[in-house]
């Protein structure tokens, strides 16, 4: 069976300054489009069953810098819904509410069709993406690549090791790194993390 690659989409300006990126279409930096591409010898010369990119354009970037064949847009990869909190930074947050945590309290609701989300709203729609995975995997012809953004994927990461969406707090996962997920005597583990081309390359 193929494990389960996960691409985080290149550094954006909002993601360089913290602020929280879910819908807004922003695009990559100079930066963010050198690290898509230096992605790409990590991904090169592997098989793909499935290969599936968030809608906006971050990600389908970096999809196409890294190299990733035929990623087709899922809109399930979005990022978590931030609500009343698009654009705005956790310091900011915390001015008002000082206890404030994305993981234990979710979004409030922001302008109309961003309602905000809470951990389980999006951990459902990574247990959507996993299902799909899931029969990927099984016609055992590849890896499954997901290129997506970083608190939705974190989330996606704790439903496949079997946890609460919440517990996606434990994986910090930065702009621009793949990680791979695998498998272990039939329990799903964490085989690389983060991982970044070697200097030079």
């Amino acid at each position: 069976m193929g494990d389960l690659i996960l691409v985080r989409h290149g550094e954006t300006e909002w993601s360089r300054s913290g602020q929280h990126t879910s819908w807004t279409d922003l695009p990559l930096t100079e930066r963010g489009e050198e690290q898509a591409k230096s992605l790409a010898p990590l991904l090169s010369g592997r098989p793909y069953s499935l290969a599936l990119t968030g809608p906006l354009g971050r990600a389908v970037r970096t999809a196409e810098l890294a190299g990733v064949p035929g990623a087709v847009p899922e809109p399930d990869l979005h990022e978590w819904d931030y609500g009343a909190y698009e654009g705005v930074t956790t310091v900011d947050i915390h001015r008002t509410r000082p206890d404030w945590d994305l993981w234990t309290h979710g979004a409030p609701p922001g302008p109309e069709g961003h309602p905000g989300e809470s951990p389980d709203e999006v951990g459902r729609r990574a247990d959507r993406v996993l299902a799909r995975v899931d029969a990927a995997l099984a016609r055992d012809d590849g890896d499954v690549v997901l290129v997506a953004h970083g608190h939705f994927l974190r989330v996606l990461t704790a439903r496949r090791l079997g946890l609460p969406p919440a517990e996606g707090r434990l994986f910090q996962l930065a702009t621009g790194t793949l990680s791979r997920l695998s498998t272990e005597h039939g329990r799903p583990v964490i085989a690389e993390w983060n991982a970044r081309a070697p200097q030079g390359r």
